[in-house]
């Protein structure tokens, strides 16, 4: 009797560990059920968004847990294993028609977009104002012009031999801060708008545009020495280290209006955003890889909620209203509309320029710009370019 008691018990008792274990694994939705889990690799400039308990609400409120995993665009479209993604969802439009041609997708989503800019200070916009770089855009903000820069850092132009400038006598070139190349999708809409500047006011588009674009702009990259693989640190220099270490800096508009909206206090008096003449858009371009991925995608292209959560990140979306109301109430110096807007290369061609510089970095040939005499000049780009061995390049953020 007190062995078929047992038997019975241990029979129920595992009745019941079957059932928690199929309760625990629902994915129904609605009230009385659990959530779906949809899993995603993006780029981790958007990581702080997803966490955000009020995203996370507004997903669930739909029956959906968003997880994510993050990478480098360049990364998720050539690196990442995307089997077992609901949806990848890089910051390069480049990066997503890849994915999304390899893939088979029909369909993208564009929930968000962020220009390029560049962070600097009240006393460099004034010295660049005066060297011709910096002018009023006519719209209400200032632009910086990428082909009068690429002019001045082609001659080796330093800080202290700007003329009249007391105010940044720093004994190095004339050089934006960018992160690698190689490694980050913001230094790649870098060199997408010089790249457009150098040929000719056009978007590179052959084989032959390639390899002479990138010699004309790889020392604007080289000649910055050592690069930081992603965009967080060289603006944390911005902020906490100023103009000493950092005078002007390519980022995200994002980055900044991030702060800026939150009044954390980061952003102080004095600093200020500049726009390239011309910038380039980085979309944040989801492609979904299952049907719930789809549902991700639409939710964050049409859910106010969301919408208006992105905005608070500094994210533009597809509706100004909740972007233009936090400009206003947070002063932050955000351009209402972008006038001067180029299209990046296709991913093969931006891929192909950035090869041809990684070939450079590889060679240990560090083109100097100014006269080809001048002291410590190394081996020319061109030459580099015909020696250098063939390397893929490896792409984080």
């Amino acid at each position: 009797m007190k062995r078929s008691i047992g038997v019975v018990l241990a029979l129920l008792l595992g009745a019941a560990v079957v059932v928690a274990v199929v309760l625990g694994n629902r994915n129904d939705e609605g009230p009385g059920g659990g959530l779906v889990t949809v899993r995603g690799v993006i780029g981790s400039e958007k990581k702080p968004f997803f966490e955000d308990p009020q995203v996370r609400a507004a997903f669930a409120k739909h029956g959906l847990r968003v997880e994510v995993d993050t990478a480098g665009s360049r990364q998720i479209a050539t690196e990442v294993k995307l089997d077992g993604y609901a949806f990848a969802f890089p910051s390069s439009l480049p990066a997503a028609e890849k994915i999304r041609k390899d893939r088979g997708v029909s369909a993208v989503f564009s929930p968000f977009y962020s220009p390029m800019v560049i962070a600097t200070f009240q006393p460099i916009a004034d010295l660049l104002t005066k060297a011709g770089l910096v002018r009023d855009s006519g719209h209400g903000y200032p632009v910086f012009d990428v082909a009068k820069y690429l002019d001045l850092a082609a001659k080796g132009t330093r800080w202290d031999k700007l003329p009249g400038n007391t105010a940044y006598p720093a004994r190095k070139r004339v050089l934006l801060t960018t992160t690698d190349v190689r490694t980050s999708n913001s230094a790649a809409m870098y060199l997408a708008i010089t790249s457009y500047v150098a040929n000719g006011e056009d978007v590179v588009n052959s084989t032959a545009q390639v390899t002479g674009v990138a010699r004309t702009v790889a020392p604007i990259f080289l000649d910055q020495g050592y690069s930081q693989a992603s965009s967080e640190a060289p603006f944390d220099d911005y902020l906490v280290m100023g103009s000493g270490k950092t005078p002007m800096v390519m980022i995200y508009e994002a980055q900044y209006l991030s702060h800026a909206f939150a009044g954390d206090g980061s952003i102080k008096p004095g600093m200020r955003l500049l726009y390239p003449s011309p910038t380039v858009l980085s979309k944040h371009t989801l492609v979904p890889l299952t049907a719930d991925g789809s549902r991700v995608g639409k939710l964050l292209t049409e859910d106010p909620g969301l919408r208006g959560l992105a905005a608070r990140y500094g994210f533009r979306t597809a509706d100004p209203a909740a972007f233009t109301a936090l400009v206003a109430k947070s002063g932050a110096p955000a351009a209402r509309d972008l006038v001067d807007v180029v299209e990046p290369p296709t991913y093969e061609h931006l891929e192909g320029l950035i090869t041809n510089i990684d070939r450079l970095y590889a060679s240990g040939a560090v083109p100097q710009q100014g006269n080809p005499g001048s002291p410590g000049r190394q081996e020319a780009p061109e030459k580099a370019l015909e020696k250098a061995p063939e390397k893929t390049s490896e792409g984080v953020r």
